[in-house]
């Protein structure tokens, strides 16, 4: 059985994967379910990213939902050009440095 939800390329190319522990905590946020293909969405074609205010190996994409005014966070840690999903959710508001 594969350990990945998905594989990804981000816009620089590096492959970015979704482990299924990762997606089972990233369940636990109300209404994520329904967010898998925005999940993609948000690596590979985010509305705008930052780099994490207090982690340096890891990047905020975000992806705006302008329905309802927030948008969905995708939190990447990136080791040796690869990039491990650790969280996503809905937020209102983008954390930059």
């Amino acid at each position: 059985m594969d350990d990945n939800v998905f594989e990804i390329f981000d816009k620089k190319g590096r492959k970015v994967v979704l482990s299924r522990e990762n997606w089972k905590h990233i369940l636990r946020h109300k209404g994520m379910e329904q967010h898998l293909e925005n999940i993609k969405k948000a690596i590979s074609n985010p509305t705008t990213q930052y780099p994490h205010k207090y982690h340096p190996y890891k990047e905020n994409y975000y992806l705006y939902f302008k329905d309802i005014k927030s948008y969905l966070l995708v939190s990447v840690k990136y080791l040796n050009n690869k990039g491990d999903i650790k969280t996503a959710f809905i937020t209102r508001k983008i954390i930059k440095k």
